[in-house]
Order: C-alpha cells, then structure tokens, then sequence
C-alpha cells in the first residue's frame, strides 16, 4: 500500500540524524512539508545537506523556551502543523542504581521526558487549530520490559507510554490521535554504543553481550530506522485514521532485556 503525505506540516523532534533523519525523509519522501530540531550543530548542517527541504533548529528538548522557540519557527514557516513525532531522546547511563549519579538521572528525565511534555505543550494548541491531526510518541521495548543497568532510560520510556494514554484520551474529542512506537534492538552506531557500555558493565566481550540480546528476540534479528519510520508514516496518514491510544512495538518480540 503506498501511504500518502502529501501535505501535511511535520515536525520531528532531533530529527537531524538517526531514526528522527529517517522519519523526516520517510515523511518528506511521502509528500509532507517537514521541520525537525536537533541539540546539534553538526548533525544540523549534516541533514540540511541530505534533506534540503526540511527546515531545521538548533534546540535542546530539554529547555522548554527552546522548544517554544522552535515550536514558532515551524509556525512560521509552515503555517500550522498536522503531526508532531517525539523523537528525541538519549540512553542514560549503564550502571547499578547505587553507582547512578542524580546529574545523568536528571539529563535522561529531562530529555526523554520532559521534552516530550514541553514539545506537546507547544504543538497541541496548532494541532487543534488543524482541526485535529497525529501525535507520535518514541517510546522503547524498554517500555513494556523491565531493563536492569538501564534504570532512568526504561523509567522514562514506560513514562511515555502512560503519557501517550492519557493524552489520547484527552485529545481524542479534538481529533487527534496518539500513540507510541516501541522500537526494540535498532541497528546502527548507537545500539553499539549500548552493547559496549552493557558489556563493560559486565564484564564481558561486545560479541558476547549482542548475542545475549538477540538470543532474546524472537525473530534474532535487529530492526532498522526505516521500520520505526513506516510506522510513524502509517499512523500519522489515512491508513492509521482510527487507531490512538495504543504502544506499538516494532521489535521483531523482544522477549526480555539482558
């Protein structure tokens, strides 16, 4: 089924590398007029590169005057918004409770969380002015399954899934839908950032700590970007018009984390 975009003001919250570039460029590719934020400079200057046609700013989730900012600039250069994807978020620290410093505890709430919080605050009221439209929230596998070592990361993202239910229950009068993508061991140069830091938690090789992971993935395998993206494209179109309030995996059935 070809999904159609054509159209819709998207915002992407650090859209400038990663799943968030890939979520831009699946919407983009699909007809939509697109506007993404970044807390780097570089990932910025990267994605206009690739994406000349997405408009970017330079924002950290973590600041609510920044996402008001950025929040205006997409209102000004788009007129209005259809669909907002709450992309940003970081991995936190790899350690035992007791070896956590309240600093990283902080960062990771105040990014993967509260900057939800801050860019829904500013992209509902366009939303509504729409007449309805998607809220797309990027949650985690580490959201339905406990994940030892990784304690404010899967804080957080089982905190997003509470959100995007309450929400969708609140918006849903005004038309608009909300839901969460769950995505489980995504491949590329972050999950191997993850993988080492589990492994030297551990005490074990990187080899060794991802073939623990994927021993504990039905289909053994890794997912990519471009699926959380075609997830995102489906929900936010025709296609997904009737479904909000739900947290989607797109994992492959992660099982358990270890």
């Amino acid at each position: 089924m070809q999904l159609s975009a054509k159209n819709l003001r998207v915002v992407v919250t650090a859209g400038a590398a990663g799943i968030g570039r890939v979520i831009a460029k699946t919407f983009l590719d699909a007809g939509a007029r697109v506007e993404v934020c970044d807390a780097a400079e570089a990932a910025l200057a990267e994605c206009r590169k690739v994406l000349p046609a997405v408009g970017t700013t330079l924002a950290d989730v973590a600041d609510a005057a920044q996402v008001d900012r950025f929040f205006a600039a997409a209102k000004a250069r788009l007129g209005g918004l259809d669909v907002l994807v709450n992309n940003a978020g970081i991995s936190g620290p790899t350690a035992a409770v007791e070896d956590i410093k309240p600093a990283e505890w902080d960062r990771t709430i105040a990014i993967n969380l509260s900057g939800m919080f801050y860019a829904a605050r500013a992209a509902v009221p366009m939303l509504k002015q729409a007449g309805g439209g998607s809220m797309i929230n990027i949650s985690s596998v580490a959201g339905r399954i406990g994940y030892p070592l990784r304690l404010p990361y899967a804080s957080t993202k089982f905190a997003i899934v509470g959100f995007t239910e309450s929400l969708a229950r609140e918006l849903g009068p005004s038309n608009i839908r909300v839901n969460c993508i769950q995505p489980g061991v995504v491949e590329g140069p972050r999950i191997d950032r993850v993988i080492a830091a589990k492994a030297e938690a551990l005490g074990i090789s990187f080899d060794e700590q991802k073939a623990r992971l994927l021993a504990n993935v039905s289909l053994r395998r890794m997912v990519s970007a471009q699926d959380i993206a075609n997830m995102a494209l489906f929900l936010a179109t025709d296609a997904g018009k009737n479904i909000s309030g739900q947290s989607l995996s797109v994992c492959g059935n992660v099982e358990t984390l270890a």
